[in-house]
């Protein structure tokens, strides 16, 4: 496809214009497909409840792609294509706007009340939270101050807090998109990555108890409250580098029955956490690697490997570039998806099981528990 008209094909899907200068100019309208849009059958089978342990005695195996990873990554002429059309301004000024429009749309159509939600949160007393959980003496690696998710200041912002619950709704309607509704979808998504690391963790470090979690990436708590959940009589603690996604977890955690063991909520960095070696005995990443350059997940592994007890279990839950969804995006969608991820390529391109085994994991697994989406896990020798 040419420059012009991979432009042309981003404008109108973003319903927006761009005129003879490079300008944007909003109120163009997205021309309606003349083709209807097939219903996929649902693939999804296993679910588990936040609380509740259901056991499963099948696998649902989803579609790999025939590459290691998507044709639109690394140093490949359409790699370098959108590279050129995410570097010319005014248009990555669309592209922002198209890929916040994808979510929000995406929301919506499936009844999740992002503006809602928002303005519930930005209208609370969630501020009153913030001195409480920050760090001041924090300092933020370079590649976390870099624009994320069309947010300018990347997750750094109240609206990036705000938003980021209904923003992981909206990504599990989009994994799944043949789910009755989002709470399904999100039940799903964040269900059977905890059944495969449960079952991982049975398998290789069965007599080890599972007592202490670090959620790390925890952004505004989500992937923390089904591990507590999952795990009620475990110790969870959230860690994020954002200190406005931890006001906004320790707030919603706060409006809620409490726990018998409450989660507590950590402003720290994931590779110099400052915690005790071996420490803990499951240690989660969900949907953190992609936002992190090469040398980040190095260190993060490194870190992980340090702080877990022998025997005990890394389980990370992320967009797999093995998946055949994501291999075949069409050019307009995985053009916005890497405008606003500014290190897919270098996670895409990373070798994560590599990696993790250079750390010193053992017992190294992948499986695709979405069609999107993959976990990986792995056990520190005993």
């Amino acid at each position: 496809m040419s420059f012009s008209a991979q432009l042309q094909s981003i404008s109108a899907f973003c319903g927006t214009s761009l005129v003879a200068d490079g300008r944007c100019r909003r109120g163009s309208k997205r021309p309606s497909s003349t083709n209807s849009r097939r219903k996929r059958v649902n693939p999804c089978v296993l679910v588990v409840n936040q609380a509740v342990d259901v056991p499963s005695t099948e696998r649902v195996v989803y579609e790999v792609g025939k590459l290691e990873r998507p044709k639109w990554t690394g140093e490949t002429p359409l790699s370098r294509l959108v590279g050129a059309l995410i570097s010319f301004k005014p248009l990555f000024s669309v592209l922002k706007l198209g890929s916040r429009q994808v979510m929000i749309r995406t929301a919506e159509k499936n009844n999740i009340p992002w503006r809602e939600k928002t303005k519930e949160i930005l209208e609370s007393e969630v501020y009153q939270e913030f001195e409480k959980v920050q760090n001041p003496s924090l300092v933020y690696p370079d590649y976390y101050l870099n624009p994320f998710h069309a947010y300018d200041e990347g997750n750094l912002s109240w609206l990036a807090a705000a938003e980021a619950e209904v923003a992981s709704r909206s990504v599990a309607m989009r994994a799944l998109p043949n789910t009755s509704s989002y709470a399904e979808a999100t039940q799903i998504l964040y269900g059977n990555w905890l059944q495969t690391t449960e079952q991982h963790h049975q398998k290789y470090s069965g007599t080890l108890p599972i007592n202490d979690i670090l959620d790390v990436g925890c952004s505004v708590g989500v992937s923390s409250k089904f591990l507590a959940g999952k795990l009620p009589f475990a110790k969870v603690v959230g860690l994020d580098l954002s200190p406005y996604f931890l006001a906004v977890a320790q707030f919603n955690e706060k409006q809620r029955e409490p726990r018998k063991n409450p989660i507590r909520w950590l402003h720290a960095k994931g590779e110099d956490t400052g915690l005790p070696s071996k420490s803990f005995d499951l240690l989660s990443f969900a949907f953190v690697l992609h936002e992190c350059p090469n040398r980040a997940i190095v260190a993060l592994m490194k870190e992980a490997f340090r702080l877990l007890r022998s025997g005990g279990t890394i389980a990370i839950v992320d967009t797999s570039p093995k998946s055949k969804i994501i291999q075949e995006l069409p050019p307009v969608l995985f053009t916005l998806m890497k405008s606003t991820e500014p290190f897919l390529d270098e996670y895409f391109l990373t070798d994560l099981e590599t990696t993790m085994r250079e750390a010193g994991f053992i017992n190294v697994h992948t499986i695709m528990t979405t069609p999107r989406h993959r976990t990986v896990t792995g056990t520190v020798p005993h």
